[in-house]
């Protein structure tokens, strides 16, 4: 399985909200998003977005892995 990630360096519903909008119309499923946080402040400073390629999901769910992936 390859994965599509995307860091955001600007952590807030707004841009995450966008970058969630963006990826999935342009054809990826949303996996999972991971924060990175100090050890001093309890708001992120970092996070990753985690995508599948739309594609590939329906390969695999059609029994036909995706050779060129």
């Amino acid at each position: 399985m390859k994965y599509k990630v995307i860091e955001l360096s600007i952590v807030t519903d707004e841009e995450i909200e966008k970058s969630l909008n963006e990826w999935s119309s342009k054809g990826y499923v949303f996996e999972s998003i991971h924060f990175v946080v100090n050890e001093s402040s309890r708001r992120p400073k970092m996070a990753f977005l985690f995508f599948i390629d739309r594609k590939e999901i329906n390969a695999i769910r059609d029994n036909k892995p995706n050779q060129n992936l």
